[in-house]
């Protein structure tokens, strides 16, 4: 049984009411953008409304997703080829009229043992620097605070090298070489335990080893964040405590509000973070906002109220953990391995996305639900990307 796409349906039923109408349509403060379909280009596009303070906001902020794939889909990836010729133009106007700025693509590298995940790493790495270069016109390589400064308004889209584990790591040399390489941001963990720490899914937490100490030391020497998103709460007690410069998590949420799910942070956890000058980018993934049913944008947005309370609104980013469309509309043998490669404790249901954040323009949705909350236009583009962009300089030096 296929996954059914949902907002193929609701693309369909708004196509008679709203082809007539052009974008953007100014009405009393309102702004009405298209959200095309690169799925099925065929349908005619939504006529999504917003404010015109919400438009504003967006467009005239460096946008930061703190994780965010370019696409999660192997078949989409696959169609796009190395050199990403294969990409319609549809797509290319997603990227663009998405308003991020700058997409950090680490995923979890895989492999059969420690050599396999290096090699997949270096592939990994490598990959992103090819197809970065074949399409110079769409991306840019994100290296250093000057790169942040500079990408909003360029007419090209940010992309921070980054990966889901620091298993790569074997020496000290290897953080030196993969820098090199253009790796900015390196999560010590993934959910399971590497030689440096261990990850959020393990059974059991011992912490930051003394190879990890070493490790730390060396990404803070050359530049490089510190990500601790999916490691155990030990192992993330211990970087925050170990790390000489800010700790991120570039895609958590609260665990207070999510039920309890082991790929959130406590509050003791998001303390000490802060306590480095660290940033965390929320995440939209169903499970982790909430561990039942209705889940929706605003549970989503109580995740970003709770931290604002807990340590400061200085604190808050954004980091999607997804691509511009999602989980929920993948091909279904690619979306049933997904959910099959992940432990029982990640407690998937029926979906994965959250209805509002789960498109292409997405960090309008979200803007428009922190202009509901109250939040200030400065602190929406801190969250947006201005505190991320802070920190990473503070890192990157």
């Amino acid at each position: 049984m296929s996954v059914l796409p949902r907002r193929a349906i609701l693309r369909a039923a708004a196509g008679a009411a709203g082809a007539a109408l052009a974008a953007p349509f100014l009405n009393l403060g309102r702004v009405r953008l298209h959200a095309r379909s690169s799925a099925n280009p065929a349908l005619s596009p939504v006529l999504q409304e917003y404010s015109t303070r919400c438009v504003d906001l967006v467009t005239g902020s460096l946008v930061i997703d703190m994780l965010a794939p370019l696409a999660i889909a192997r078949s989409i990836q696959q169609r796009w080829g190395p050199d990403l010729s294969g990409m319609t133009a549809a797509e290319e106007r997603e990227f663009r009229d998405s308003r991020i700025d700058v997409f950090h693509i680490a995923v979890g590298i895989g492999g059969r043992d420690s050599a396999d995940q290096a090699r997949n790493s270096l592939l990994f790495v490598s990959g992103y620097n090819a197809s970065i270069a074949a399409r110079p016109d769409l991306f840019v390589r994100i290296d250093s605070a000057g790169d942040l400064a500079r990408v909003h308004g360029s007419g090209r889209i940010g992309i921070l090298i980054g990966l889901q584990t620091s298993s790569h790591f074997h020496s000290l040399d290897d953080v030196n070489m993969y820098h090199g390489l253009g790796q900015r941001v390196s999560q010590l963990t993934y959910n399971s335990r590497n030689m440096i720490g261990n990850g959020a899914t393990e059974r059991v937490d011992g912490g930051v080893s003394d190879f990890g100490m070493a490790i730390i030391g060396r990404m803070n020497e050359v530049g490089m964040a510190v990500d601790v998103s999916h490691s155990g709460d030990r192992t993330t007690l211990d970087a925050c405590e170990i790390s000489s410069r800010p700790v991120l998590f570039t895609h958590s949420n609260s665990r207070v509000l999510s039920g309890g799910h082991p790929r959130t942070k406590t509050d003791e956890a998001i303390r000490a973070m802060a306590a480095t000058g660290g940033v965390m980018g929320m995440t939209g993934v169903r499970m982790f906002v909430k561990d039942r049913e209705p889940t929706t944008i605003e549970d989503y947005i109580d995740h970003f109220d709770h931290v604002r309370d807990l340590v400061g609104v200085e604190h808050l980013g954004v980091g999607s953990d997804v691509d511009l469309h999602g989980y929920d509309d993948m091909p279904a043998d690619e979306y049933a391995a997904l959910k099959a490669a992940y432990k029982d404790s990640y407690a998937f249901r029926d979906k994965i996305d959250i209805e509002g954040v789960d498109h292409p323009k997405r960090m309008f949705d979200l803007t428009e639900a922190l202009i509901r909350r109250g939040y200030t236009d400065e602190h929406i583009r801190g969250i947006l990307g201005g505190n991320f962009q802070r920190v990473l300089g503070e890192i990157w030096g």
